[in-house]
């Protein structure tokens, strides 16, 4: 049920949700969060209350770093006591990789952070933008008969769905329905009403206190593997200076080719202790080395397997691992276990 005396914080961070057309030259700008509710009169009818913070100047999320992440952290830890939940608007092409660090980075959550956003301006007779908003403040105010929150993990709700953040990715550019998580059930779908898969959703430990982290370490890379691939392209990215981890991006069920080059490559720079990660381009299923001798080859030089760990999880649990000063084998280990519901604990 909506706790009518829940106090939500709404963060705009950026993105298309938050703009509007300009009618003199048609260009899209962003409008002034303080007159909220004036751009949109359904927020008038919610029974709790719901204040704005607005980044100035907007981010584009294209332009997303880790100094973001931590700004967005920054803003969530210095108001958590003040409110029951967050939602954070943000543009949609990065949102998965924002999502999936502020999963790791916001450690034992006890009340709902939720991403939204649109593939519309808000200002668009079609757009997409006030039901995602307006459901996202919904279920962030959302409480059981216990009086604790329905989600209390970081979520993306898009399109009627609410997903863990960490196993989201971008499938659409054109569609309103442009994220999914196809490892994950879903959380909540929203329909006539709001049906929550409760026992999917992760329980806090609501006796201990959340733990906000801040360091990130940028000392790593995807390497996406393609028939044809050269050995100069692998050895550009294995041979970064002061590179810590690598995110393999391999076909199927974890494979890679066997050229005598490129296995080298990956034994150098595994004995460098450099860690690797190998997860799958294919956007369902999991790593499984072992099916074949392509993968196996990995799998003896020590490649770590990433389960079914989207790109995005994988990428910015390894650049929190790093900087919460994990050594090499705890990052190898930490990689495989899920954090924050990253990985499923049955492909383990």
């Amino acid at each position: 049920m909506i706790d009518r005396n829940a106090n939500v914080l709404l963060i705009y961070t950026g993105g298309t949700i938050g703009m509007l057309e300009n009618r003199e030259t048609g260009a899209l700008e962003p409008f002034d969060f303080s007159h909220l509710r004036s751009n949109i009169p359904e927020m008038k009818k919610l029974n709790f209350n719901v204040e704005s913070y607005q980044f100035n100047p907007p981010i584009d999320s294209s332009d997303v770093t880790i100094y973001s992440w931590q700004e967005m952290v920054k803003v969530i830890e210095s108001h958590y006591d003040m409110y029951d939940g967050f939602v954070i608007l943000h543009g949609t092409d990065t949102m998965a990789y924002t999502a999936s660090a502020l999963s790791f980075m916001c450690d034992n959550l006890t009340k709902p952070v939720i991403l939204t956003g649109s593939q519309l301006p808000i200002g668009k007779l079609r757009s997409d933008a006030k039901e995602n908003l307006i459901t996202a403040l919904e279920i962030s105010a959302d409480k059981d008969s216990a009086g604790l929150p329905k989600v209390p993990e970081l979520t993306v709700y898009m399109q009627n769905l609410l997903l863990r953040g960490n196993r989201t990715t971008k499938l659409n550019a054109d569609h309103f329905s442009a994220f999914t998580s196809p490892n994950c059930p879903y959380l909540a779908e929203s329909g006539l009403d709001i049906k929550y898969n409760t026992h999917d959703i992760l329980k806090p430990d609501y006796k201990s206190s959340v733990k906000f982290h801040y360091s990130l370490n940028q000392n790593v890379v995807v390497l996406k593997l393609f028939p044809g691939i050269t050995e100069e392209v692998v050895k550009a990215h294995l041979e970064i200076p002061g590179l810590k981890g690598v995110i393999l991006e391999t076909f199927g069920t974890g494979n890679s080719p066997r050229y005598p080059w490129f296995i080298k490559l990956l034994k150098t720079a595994i004995e460098k202790e450099i860690v690797i990660v190998n997860v799958t381009q294919c956007l369902y299923g999991i790593v499984e080395m072992h099916r074949y001798e392509n993968g196996r080859q990995l799998e003896k030089l020590g490649v770590v397997s990433g389960h079914d760990i989207t790109t995005e999880a994988a990428l910015t649990k390894m650049m929190f691992l790093f900087g919460c000063g994990k050594t090499n084998t705890e990052v190898k280990q930490l990689m495989q276990i899920p954090l924050r519901g990253e990985i499923s604990p049955y492909n383990i």
